[in-house]
């Protein structure tokens, strides 16, 4: 049986490597109209653009 603690770490910024990317990850965030979850992607979206 595989542990989580087994897993590797997930980090969307790891996948928003161009603007269409980008712009797909945050549409598909804006459908789920949840305010943490976009804050959540704006964070993912600054850390790809090397925005700390």
């Amino acid at each position: 049986m595989v542990k989580i603690a087994d897993l590797p770490s997930f980090d969307a910024a790891d996948y928003l490597d161009s603007e269409e990317a980008i712009t797909t990850y945050l549409n598909a965030i804006l459908e789920e109209n949840d305010d943490a979850l976009l804050a959540e992607a704006l964070g993912d979206i600054s850390k790809a653009r090397g925005i700390n």
